[in-house]
């Protein structure tokens, strides 16, 4: 756990001081040049830090308590679950050891307590690890990932973008990031996973740049 907080801490300050990455979005793609140019001291990562720290599991403890809930739900949850665990995030060890109701009373459902049970065992037999998945390619860290009951796309997604701060991550169907591209895009309608994956097509490889500066776009309207 030490070790990728140290590991996240460092690669917060090198997505923050990333010019290159910015460069090429803003030459690659108008829209985007606009976000970047509005926001000259942008931290794409700072929201992270409002989180408590976060290893591997925890991190999909975040991601699979997110599903179809938002920001705030999320860490409403992660929160009562912690105070259930004494004041931290279970390992999985802690997890599996614990009543299943424990989950239920924190507010998630008992499909998303089953998928964390899944998760929990498979760290603790092994079959997953922190070392293991930082190794692992993006498409390796998916395919073991989504093998779990009640994984997809979206929750693997989220754990490279988060986790292992991958930087070509991209979530098509996560709404909010539907709807910036809606707005900034101009679309006249919520676009399609196939009209995101289109949209995206230009930044490569530094889609998860471009998706942390939708998102702040699209979260910026609630403030």
């Amino acid at each position: 756990m030490a070790t990728m907080q140290k590991d996240q801490t460092r690669t917060r300050a090198a997505a923050a001081a990333d010019p290159e990455a910015r460069e090429f979005l803003r030459n690659a793609d108008p829209v985007m040049a606009r976000l970047i140019d509005a926001r000259p001291d942008f931290h794409p990562r700072a929201w992270i830090e409002e989180l408590p720290p976060l290893d591997a599991f925890g991190t999909l403890v975040f991601q699979i308590i997110g599903q179809q809930l938002s920001v705030t739900a999320t860490r409403t949850i992660l929160s009562r679950l912690q105070q259930r665990f004494g004041g931290h995030i279970p390992s999985p060890a802690e997890l599996l050891a614990a009543d299943p109701q424990e989950l239920r009373a924190s507010g998630m459902s008992a499909r998303k307590g089953a998928t964390l049970r899944a998760i929990a065992e498979r760290f603790v037999d092994g079959r997953l690890s922190e070392g293991a998945l930082a190794r692992m390619s993006d498409e390796e860290v998916e395919a073991v990932l989504t093998e779990v009951p009640g994984i997809g796309p979206w929750t693997a997604h989220g754990f490279l973008l988060v986790a292992l701060d991958r930087p070509d991550v991209f979530l098509p169907g996560d709404l909010a990031l539907r709807r910036a591209v809606e707005s900034a895009y101009g679309f006249d309608h919520l676009p399609t996973e196939d009209e995101m994956v289109q949209v995206a097509e230009p930044w490569r490889p530094y889609r998860s740049l471009a998706v942390s500066y939708l998102f702040a776009s699209e979260f910026e309207k609630g403030t």
